[in-house]
């Protein structure tokens, strides 16, 4: 009993992250003695099941004053794959606007994408890429989106946009099949650096650079941006590194927030792998020896180190067999290992692989699981409380999840575990009658009761609505 009230807290600590340079422009309202404040901008996903890659372009993305007044948040056109974000949360912007109270957001979209798996293919394939078609035929195509409650930017002030692509409302399916159809939902709310709706909460890059007698580094993260990532004595560093010896090439994680300058002050970092090869994405198949032990696996890939580019938004199957370290994010110690290893990988798991790469032939050495959305429909009447939020219920998923269960899954929460959104706890569900949607965050795992796979949640939502 004690070792899973162990394996309960050391999860749920990395389950919710510990707690897997800017742009600037001027604008004619802004008063030559007010200092202007900066704003930044992240992004994230309500994932839907069989869609992979829904990548869509921002041209601009402007904040609308309660008076009349704008100003650009993006003002360069940034291509987003917001179904790689997988449920997480990752920098888009940050720029200054002028101190001012503004109640909704324009954003500007163009040329979307679709790519999506059809398993009812064994093993799953991937169906043809779709060119969505925004309402009208618009491309680009126009939305302002109002805030729930307004943002307010002093001078010299730091605020945030959370800007949400609910790509499940977004996107058309009819019998199960991507029509191609975009009617672009997006939900989106003002937050601070310190509220966890405005933590990063899965930056991932190649380290550009290290300057320990600053104590920050330079990460490549996604969508072309280099980010400066600060670190001071809170900062949690995985086994044996800290900011004296890393050093490129290696693949890192930042949990963290914003600052005032456009630079992130690291919560955690993550050595991931230092290899220059890596493959990420979602399990689609998994082959196990008579022992139960994986030997191969067959993914979906969504990010690859640069000598392995053309893997991206394929399935691939690799040979696992001989590799014999497993590792959890942001998870230090023994019990990653009893918890993640060769017989515990799972069809819907995210995950991480690095290894050697001499062409065409890739040869994992390492496996990370990593962080993940998870959406579903809660099923009324199965709440167990155990201890104030720590507890269970139930949700019907009719994706990866679902199909690799095999029916209702079991989502695990905590005391630690951040109910947002109109959610005030696990009690609030425990008096739900109705089959709401939710938004859960976190890691997809075996029992360690059961070996059934479950989700371990450190934040569970009800979808905004805006």
């Amino acid at each position: 009993m004690k070792k899973f009230l162990a394996f309960g807290v050391l999860l749920a600590l990395t389950i919710i992250g510990l707690g897997c340079g800017s742009n600037s422009s001027s604008n004619s309202n802004l008063n030559s003695n007010t200092q202007p404040g900066a704003v930044f901008m992240t992004g994230e996903d309500a994932p839907l099941a069989s869609v992979v890659s829904f990548v869509v372009t921002l041209n601009s993305v402007t904040l609308n004053g309660k008076d009349g007044s704008t100003a650009p948040v993006i003002t360069t056109p940034v291509t987003v794959d917001f179904a790689r974000l997988v449920g997480l949360r990752a920098p888009l912007a940050f720029n200054s606007v002028p101190p001012d109270t503004y109640v909704s957001a324009t954003f500007v979209l163009a040329n979307p994408m679709i790519e999506w798996v059809d398993w009812t293919q064994n093993p799953p394939t991937m169906g043809s890429p779709i060119a969505g078609t925004f309402p009208g035929s618009q491309n680009p195509f126009s939305i302002t989106v109002q805030f729930p409650k307004a943002m307010d930017v002093s001078s010299n002030g730091l605020a945030g946009l959370r800007m949400e692509m609910d790509i499940k409302d977004s996107v058309a399916v009819d019998n199960g099949q991507v029509t191609g159809a975009v009617n672009p939902v997006i939900h989106v709310k003002a937050t601070k650096a310190s509220d966890p709706d405005g933590r990063v909460t899965d930056l991932g890059g190649g380290l550009v650079s290290v300057n320990p007698g600053s104590d920050s580094f330079v990460l490549q993260g996604p969508y072309g941006r280099q980010l400066t990532v600060d670190v001071n004595s809170s900062t949690n560093f995985n086994s044996g590194w800290n900011i004296n010896n890393l050093a490129p090439p290696a693949f890192v994680a930042v949990q963290g927030r914003f600052q005032a300058d456009g630079s992130l002050l690291a919560d955690s970092v993550e050595v991931i792998t230092t290899a220059h090869s890596f493959v990420s994405g979602r399990v689609l198949q998994v082959v196990n020896n008579n022992a139960g032990q994986a030997q191969q696996v067959t993914m979906w890939v969504g990010e690859t180190g640069a000598d392995m580019v053309n893997d991206v938004d394929t399935i691939q199957t690799f040979d696992i067999s001989a590799v014999s370290t497993y590792e959890i994010c942001f998870l230090d110690g023994i019990l990653q290992n009893i918890l993640f290893n060769n017989t515990s990988i799972e069809v819907g798991q995210r995950i991480f692989i690095g290894g050697d790469f001499a062409n065409p032939t890739f040869t994992p050495t390492m496996i990370s699981l990593r962080r993940q959305g998870f959406y579903g429909a809660f099923i009324p009447g199965t709440v167990t409380v155990n201890n104030g939020n720590a507890g269970s219920f139930e949700i019907s998923n009719n994706g990866l999840i679902g199909f690799s269960v095999g029916g209702p899954v079991t989502v695990n929460t905590f005391n630690f575990t951040n109910f947002t959104d109109g959610l005030s706890g696990l009690s609030q569900l425990q008096t739900t009658t109705t089959d709401v949607p939710l938004i859960m965050r976190g890691l997809l795992l075996k029992s360690p009761g059961t070996g059934v796979p479950q989700v371990y949640a450190g934040v569970v939502a009800d979808p905004p609505t805006n």
